[in-house]
């Protein structure tokens, strides 16, 4: 068996904020890649990669993947942060990719083969005027699309408000509960209108409200039979979809925000949401989403994988990977890329008619071509240092509005 011999980290993308973890083995030619990519903390997360990681794991059996993860997984004694599981994913893709290349056969084959054909995916549409977001949605349908998650100006868009012209805090833009519960259901009702029931929608809420407001924009929206709500109560207040599952029939997507391995199992066990949402490359990688895949198929739950458009190739693929295995898949969200983020990564997924498409080469399927991905680094950004927050709302009084 292949042993782990070196693992680096690749940064890339203009502001290098993605990061790819290359596993190399004593085999010559052998390797692996993974995504650890962090929009907002990149550098932490490659500290922990080479500081921590690697040290650890040189040596080993490559192989091993399910004793590496739990191996990794308490690492550092303290455990289930975002930094930590960000690379542990890393890794852990990675090594499925040389189990892949190893066996001769894609990952999806060695996660039992397949149960679909295509994989269905998500358009998002976006307008700062209803009109505007219209025109997306006409694009994306014509596009094959039959899912587009719809969006007024954004996250919070619909609920934005000129502030007091008076504050303590740094500029923000201003989020007002009750205008957003008004303008999203009327957003809904045009679409509708529009379109009849041709096509399936989502919206994400982004945890901008209150409980209670939660709840009664669910109720709101049930007339218009979404696809599902995404992200309608911040992470911290997830006993509150009793409230909403007892009141409202609109299905709800949730755990963007979710590294812990098991913040989902109490919404998936008592059935309290439709679709887990985790991003693949936070919630630790392969090895543990598809047990959460598993869990979710016993109680009716379903995967929707999350992208995010900061987000890689490689991350895309490790869920392409997963949807085509798994029976609990419901659906993908899209990410596209330019030309030269492509280029740079022969084998990435494509997106006809809707659909995610993998190839059926051994592994992933996809590599990074280390010169390419070196050239799309912005020298000015890298120049200047990295230094990107989370750009926060807030409430008219000036009170922090959480992600």
């Amino acid at each position: 068996m292949a042993k782990i011999k070196q693992i680096k980290c690749i940064r890339t993308r203009h502001d290098g904020s993605w990061i790819i973890v290359k596993v190399l083995t004593d085999q010559d030619g052998l390797y692996g890649i993974g995504s650890a990519s962090d929009m907002y903390q990149p550098k932490a997360v490659v500290s922990i990669v080479e500081e921590l990681l690697a040290p650890l794991l040189i040596g080993r059996d490559a192989s091993q993947i399910e004793d590496i993860w739990q191996t990794m997984y308490t690492s550092g004694y303290w455990r289930n942060g975002s930094s930590l599981h960000t690379a542990m994913s890393g890794i852990d893709m990675a090594l499925w990719d040389i189990k892949g290349k190893e066996a001769g056969l894609p990952v999806y084959q060695l996660l039992g083969g397949a149960v679909r054909s295509a994989i269905p995916a998500y358009a998002h549409a976006n307008g700062d005027t209803y009109e505007q977001l219209e025109e997306e949605v006409i694009a994306f349908k014509e596009q094959g699309y039959r899912i587009i998650r719809c969006q007024l100006g954004g996250y919070g868009g619909g609920g934005f408000v000129n502030g007091s012209g008076k504050s303590l805090f740094p500029p923000a833009k201003m989020f007002d509960e009750e205008s957003y519960i008004e303008a999203i259901p009327g957003m809904f009702e045009k679409l509708r209108a529009r379109f009849g029931m041709e096509l399936s929608f989502t919206h994400d809420v982004h945890e901008h409200l209150t409980p209670s407001g939660a709840v009664t924009l669910s109720r709101l929206l049930d007339p218009y039979r979404l696809f599902f709500l995404e992200d309608l109560l911040q992470s911290e207040h997830t006993e509150w979809y009793r409230r909403v599952r007892e009141l409202s029939s609109t299905p709800q997507a949730i755990g963007e925000l979710f590294v812990h391995p098991q913040e989902w199992l109490p919404l998936v066990k008592n059935q309290l949401i439709d679709f887990v949402r985790m991003r693949v490359s936070k919630a630790g990688g392969i090895t543990p989403c598809r047990k959460i895949a598993n869990v979710c198929e016993a109680f009716g739950v379903r995967t929707a994988w999350q992208e995010g458009g900061e987000n890689d190739p490689v991350n895309q693929l490790a869920s392409a990977h997963l949807d085509m295995a798994i029976m609990s898949f419901g659906v993908q969200e899209s990410n596209h890329f330019n030309e030269r983020e492509k280029e740079a990564f022969p084998g990435h997924a494509v997106i006809e008619g809707g659909h995610l498409y993998l190839n059926d080469k051994p592994g992933l399927g996809i590599d990074i071509d280390e010169t390419k991905a070196s050239e799309l680094l912005g020298a000015a950004d890298v120049a200047a240092g990295y230094h990107r927050p989370y750009k926060l709302d807030r409430k008219p009084d000036g009170t922090l509005v959480r992600p």
